[in-house]
């Protein structure tokens, strides 16, 4: 191979290869019905440019309360086998709850759960590939963006971590007169006795792909036996060097 053939080939080599695409940094300020502040989460996710598409590695979320330096909860993502399913560490020391969901072997996933009676449980659970876990379904959102833009609905698996199982849900248009975007979804159950326990969570997204806006149930606390239902609204801080979307 002559030397202008061989620069050639690490350049097309070169081109196929992930770059570090920096960080995507964003905000969101949790608030009641009533618009009064419970939290704000800080969240920065690094990752890749792959064909031009930003492909997340890693994601940390800092929860604070109204003007409050220190956490009360941290929560960690590692999305290195796969965007929907990420390794998931998630802590909330106020109530002494821990979750952490892993993947010892394909197709199946681990849920250890220290729940705040002190309690502890484990699920071990089969899924299908179209399960979606954690925060994966604010990437399936943009693995879908085609059919978000064009109106259509899409069905998928969603893991409810401290049931131990995943259930039926379906991604489709929305209508909501709290959620102003450019782009409104919601996510909800298609299983008939979930529909009347489980309300759909509404999403709004901005045209760049970037998430705007998150109204529904929470992984925060509210007591010792319910959580948060909250309006949570998010700026984006940096992006990355890349698009979010197909």
């Amino acid at each position: 191979m002559t030397n202008a053939n061989w620069t050639l080939s690490l350049m097309l080599m070169a081109a196929t290869l992930p770059v570090m695409a920096g960080d995507y940094r964003f905000t969101g300020t949790a608030t009641t019905k009533e618009g009064d502040k419970l939290y704000e989460e800080r969240h920065s996710v690094d990752g890749t440019c792959e064909d031009g598409v930003f492909r997340p590695q890693g994601h940390q979320v800092a929860y604070h309360k109204p003007d409050g330096d220190d956490s009360f909860a941290r929560k960690e993502l590692e999305y290195d086998a796969s965007v929907l399913r990420p390794i998931v560490n998630f802590s909330q020391p106020t109530f002494n709850e821990t979750m952490k969901i892993d993947y010892p072997e394909a197709e199946t996933l681990v849920i250890n759960w220290d729940k705040p009676d002190g309690e502890s449980e484990q699920f071990d659970v089969e899924y299908p590939s179209n399960t979606v876990v954690d925060a994966g379904f604010d990437n399936f959102v943009r693995q879908n963006w085609k059919s978000v833009v064009a109106g259509e609905s899409v069905e998928f698996r969603f893991l409810g971590p401290t049931r131990g199982e995943h259930y039926g849900f379906v991604l489709e248009p929305a209508e909501n007169e709290r959620v102003e975007a450019d782009h409104v979804v919601q996510i909800r159950p298609t299983g008939m006795v979930l529909r009347f326990l489980v309300d759909p969570i509404v999403l709004g997204y901005s045209d760049t792909g970037a998430l705007s806006d998150y109204l529904g149930l929470t992984n925060i606390r509210k007591n010792q036996d319910e959580n948060h239902t909250a309006h949570i609204r998010y700026s984006v801080d940096t992006y990355p060097d890349c698009e979010l979307t197909p």
